[in-house]
């Protein structure tokens, strides 16, 4: 695929997390599919990764993507934003009320037309102090 074909995956992918439907962005994940939520916590299969952003995406009622990519080749960069409101429970936090807007850096790999890798790095810190769980 191209560049062009990967980034508008990648913001397909996005699309179809904001529209729940896990199932499509599951089928855009390759067989060998690795999701790192940090540098070094690997979790393989696109199973792993739906399941640990659908809780996140459930504890924040109107959680809404919005990415931005650059790439080349097989691989992609996008800066994502997203927010909502602090609805259900979010690491063993009840819910607050709150609204949590943060961005995060994810990287792509492509493999046959499909993402292999995915990477995420954002600051966990930022989003507890958003939501009253840590000092400023």
């Amino acid at each position: 695929m191209s560049t062009a074909e990967n980034k508008a995956t990648v913001v397909a992918f996005y699309n179809a997390l904001n529209e729940a439907n896990y199932d499509l962005a599951a089928s855009m994940c390759h067989e060998d599919f690795i999701f790192y939520n940090q540098i070094d916590t690997p979790r393989p299969g696109a199973e792993g990764f739906i399941e640990a952003e659908k809780k996140h995406i459930d504890a924040f009622e109107g959680c809404h993507f919005t990415a931005e990519t650059v790439g080349e080749g097989d691989r992609v960069a996008a800066y994502v934003l997203t927010e909502g409101k602090h609805t259900g429970n979010f690491y063993g936090m009840e819910p607050t009320g709150r609204t949590m807007r943060m961005s995060m850096g994810n990287f792509f790999t492509f493999k046959d037309g499909k993402i292999i890798e995915k990477r995420a790095h954002y600051d966990r810190h930022d989003i507890l102090q958003q939501l009253g769980w840590m000092p400023n």
